[in-house]
């Protein structure tokens, strides 16, 4: 490693969760400007499409009437319609029309337990495709609900927010850098000895945190999508935060996690969510279908299985 270079590890709280920078830049660089456009940066995305704050400007499109056109930050217009993208793509096993299904499952700022009217509600509802209901105005940031719709976008924003957070870097005048939100991860260049960046895997364990495999990272993003951290308990069965919306609850798939590997951590984040809806055969043949590196972790007795789409993970 070059002398000459310091070593900087940057985070903060966000989101429920917290934020993490690494990169290593010359001496006497003032590092307290980067440290706060970072914590700048996912806060804003936070205050633009989270659904636990009820000022959100995500919340404020929630709270419209339908046919009411809503102006929205250009930021939120942007992940609003790559969600869009992504839904229509993987046949709608990725829909950020679902956030009455998720607060009716316990998962949202609303309560902690399923509700179980609103439960029963969203089992039986009929619901049109998200993508032929809302009127995205990307170009003017702005949109317009056509039927009623809650968003919920847990399963993109964070994935937005490391993009972000590699902008700020990079405007910086940082080129090699690792960043980190929950288990959004985007590496940018090499480390100081010209090595690519290390990521550990974790194991879908519902009790323990620990590594289950690790790859190298260069100029790309990962996202892992996972039903071991947030699930709710039901008739003596554990079921995940993450909702299909064709059959009205969380996925029964069969999948603990997936791992995708894209260019941008927000189409990673997003394509990870959908692999996990759609399951081990869906989800693989969509992955190769749209070209995605994904890893399918999934349990087999007291162990699990692995399934690898793609040449990154095919090694494991």
């Amino acid at each position: 490693m070059s002398t000459d270079l310091c070593r900087h590890a940057l985070s903060g709280a966000t989101m429920g969760t917290r934020w993490s920078a690494l990169f290593h830049a010359p001496q006497g660089f003032d590092v307290a400007p980067v440290d706060a456009a970072l914590a700048s940066a996912v806060a804003r995305v936070d205050q633009q499409m989270s659904t636990w704050k009820p000022d959100s400007d995500l919340m404020r499109l929630n709270a419209a009437r339908v046919d009411q056109w809503v102006d929205l930050p250009p930021e939120l217009a942007f992940v609003l319609a790559a969600g869009l993208e992504v839904g229509h793509a993987s046949g709608e096993c990725f829909d950020i029309g679902l956030g009455d299904m998720v607060n009716a499952w316990g998962f949202g700022p609303t309560g902690a337990d399923p509700d179980g009217l609103a439960v029963q509600a969203a089992l039986h509802r009929v619901r049109p495709a998200t993508y032929d209901v809302l009127d995205l105005d990307a170009a003017g940031s702005r949109a317009c609900k056509l039927a009623p719709l809650t968003f919920d976008l847990s399963g993109i924003a964070k994935g937005f927010a490391v993009d972000e957070m590699i902008r700020v870097l990079q405007e910086a005048g940082i080129e090699n850098a690792l960043v980190g939100l929950d288990g959004e991860l985007k590496a940018i260049g090499l480390k100081p000895d010209q090595t690519p960046w290390a990521i550990a895997l974790e194991e879908p364990d519902y009790e323990a945190r620990s590594p289950m495999a690790v790859i190298t990272l260069q100029d790309a993003a990962i996202a892992t999508s996972g039903d071991y951290r947030h699930w709710v308990d039901v008739g003596g069965a554990r079921l995940s935060h993450n909702m299909d919306g064709t059959r009205g609850g969380p996925a029964l798939g069969g999948v603990a996690s997936v791992s995708v590997i894209a260019q941008s951590c927000m189409m990673a984040d997003a394509w990870a969510t959908a692999l996990l809806v759609a399951g081990e055969a869906r989800g693989a043949a969509l992955a190769g279908k749209h070209g995605l590196d994904a890893l399918f972790v999934l349990r087999d007795g007291a162990g699990f299985r692995r399934v690898a789409v793609g040449t990154v993970f095919a090694a494991l």
